[in-house]
């Protein structure tokens, strides 16, 4: 049965947005399949605003399908949590969510389907279609996000023009004919287009990034990763707290800097910051210097070799010494 979540907005700014959550119909034929895909949702995530935002694409897609479907391109570096906020935006509509890596090793037949020869236990074989990534998806309900789409193949993206223009459909060598349904929406995440070290991506094909809505995922500001800290790690001291809070931030200034004399390449990811980090400071919970040690054996490794110096240069400003621990409250 159906129930209302409502999105609020951080900012205070716009007014409260109710949607209705999605039925997984009874009769679906793969049912079983659909509600394992159905993410748990995340104690822990923090909205920054992002799914405030989807809440009022989505409410206008509702609304208006028939006009225009909206399909919605999360372009930001790597750990901003793009593929997290369509997780739990599936999470709190309670969809099927499917993400879908297009690497440069994807194919169509992989993402539409390919015919396949089964055993017909008589000794010889039948041929089979078997759905694809896409397709099995499209067939509804379900949330698609297609990750990586900068990282996709020539012929993946022509695969999919049909299905994300007017005719909202794409066709299979079997003759059948898989048109976007109400009940799947269509999203995907690519990651900046410059001279960052995203190994396999490539500037969009103009029409098909002319056929989504992109919008940017920036870095948290400082009192949004502490928040992010205190929530996950309740016992974590607030002087390391809000240390690992400045490092990043600083961090990842340097990275999105445009001066390529002080440019850093490696960001302070969301996955360094709430995971790594803080995995550091347990082992080492009781050493003298705690985040020292945590810095040196879960931060460092990451980095390449010519951006250790900087990332040293931030230390010394930042923190020179860290904390003594404990690290975690008892």
């Amino acid at each position: 049965m159906s129930e209302i979540v409502t999105f609020v907005d951080p900012s205070g700014e716009g007014k409260p947005i109710e949607v209705e959550t999605v039925d997984l119909p009874a009769d679906l034929p793969d049912l079983e399949a659909r509600l394992e895909h159905i993410p748990d949702p995340d104690p822990y995530y923090v909205d920054l605003g992002m799914l405030y935002r989807l809440a009022q694409l989505e409410q206008v897609r509702r609304d208006h399908f028939d006009d225009s479907p909206l399909h919605l391109a999360l372009r930001g570096h790597m750990g901003t949590g793009k593929d997290h906020d369509l997780e739990q935006f599936a999470a709190l509509l309670r969809l099927p969510h499917y993400r879908i890596p297009l690497t440069g090793e994807v194919r169509d037949i992989t993402l539409i389907g390919t015919v396949k020869l089964y055993g017909d236990g008589k000794g010889g074989t039948e041929s089979r279609w078997e759905d694809g990534d896409i397709t099995r998806g499209l067939r509804g309900p379900a949330l698609l996000n297609l990750s990586e789409l900068n990282a996709a193949g020539a012929e993946t993206l022509f695969a999919l023009h049909g299905l994300l223009d007017r005719h909202r459909a794409i066709e299979l060598p079997t003759g059948e004919t898989i048109h976007l349904r109400r009940d799947v929406r269509i999203f995907g995440t690519l990651n900046p287009t410059d001279l960052r070290d995203y190994a396999g991506t490539q500037t969009l094909n103009k029409a098909f990034a002319d056929r989504w809505i992109i919008w940017e995922k920036s870095f948290p500001t400082e009192p949004e990763l502490r928040t992010m800290l205190e929530r996950r790690h309740a016992k974590m001291a607030a002087p390391f707290v809000e240390l690992v809070a400045k490092l990043a931030v600083e961090v990842n200034a340097s990275f999105t800097a445009i001066d390529t004399r002080t440019r850093v390449e490696t960001p302070l990811s969301l996955r360094a910051v709430l995971e790594r980090l803080p995995a550091g400071l347990r082992i080492y919970n009781e050493a003298d210097d705690p985040l020292r040690r945590a810095w040196e054996e879960f931060v460092l490794p990451h980095i390449d070799p010519f951006d250790r110096d900087h990332y040293e240069t931030v230390w010394s400003a930042v923190v020179r010494k860290g904390p003594k621990g404990p690290a975690y409250k008892r």
